[in-house]
Parts: C-alpha cells; structure tokens; sequence
C-alpha cells in the first residue's frame, strides 16, 4: 500500500526546493501533501534572516497554491496530542524541540506521513516517518 497523505516538515520543504530528488520524487505519487503552519512560521522565520527572503516568500507562496496543498492549523485535537507527546517524550527522558511535537501531532491528526530528515521524530510514539532518514 502507498502512502496517500504527508505532512512535510521544515527540513524536507528546504530541500524540496534546493532540488532533493528524493522528495520531488516521492511527492509526485501523493494525493495530498499536508503544510503545517508551525513549518509556515520556522520558514518565514529563517527567510528573514538570509539574503532571498522575497524570492523564498514568493517561492514558498507558489508552492502552498499548489492543487494538493493542505494548510494545517493548530486544533483543539492537536493541543490533546501535543500533550500526550510532549509527556511521554520527557518521561523517557527524550524530549525534542517544542516546534518539532506541534509538527508531529499536526501530522498525527492527519494521519499523514512525516517527511523529515530528523531523527528525533523517530521517538515519537504512533508517527508515520517517511522511511528516508
């Protein structure tokens, strides 16, 4: 079975677009490909901080009206898995950046698939990661 939904994480966005092969690939085969607004934000984010930041606006804006480009936004329902992660991280003892579990109960609420070159997201009870990292 293949995957139908993803979510793309910061890092898979970035490469996407320095030419990653991988994901350009992968992606061509999915139905619907889920954006965080969590990634939205880091992405802004580092756009202001380096020399494109008007072609990268205006990449990344082309991008997300894309005909199977879904916006996530933070719920009520991702608040509750936000919690569950971030308790079970910390009684593990392995707790990962507070961006990266919004970006993984959006992709848990979705039932999608992580796109990410993180590692850390592999801690993650009940996360789908992309099978590349």
């Amino acid at each position: 079975m293949g995957v139908n939904t993803v979510l793309l994480d910061t890092n898979s966005y970035s490469r996407l677009t320095l030419g990653d092969r991988h994901i350009f690939n992968f992606l061509k085969r999915v139905e619907t490909i889920y954006f965080s607004v969590i990634v939205l934000g880091e992405l802004y984010s580092g756009f202001r901080q380096g020399s494109q930041k008007n072609r990268n606006i205006t990449e990344l804006e082309a991008f997300l009206r894309g005909n199977n480009i879904r916006l996530v936004k933070i719920s009520e329902k991702s608040a509750e898995i936000y919690g569950k992660i971030s308790y079970e991280l910390r009684s593990f003892g392995t707790p990962i950046p507070t961006n990266d579990i919004w970006i993984a109960a959006n992709s848990i609420e979705t039932n999608s698939t992580l796109i990410t070159y993180d590692k850390h997201f592999l801690e993650i009870k009940g996360l789908r990661v992309w099978d590349k990292i």
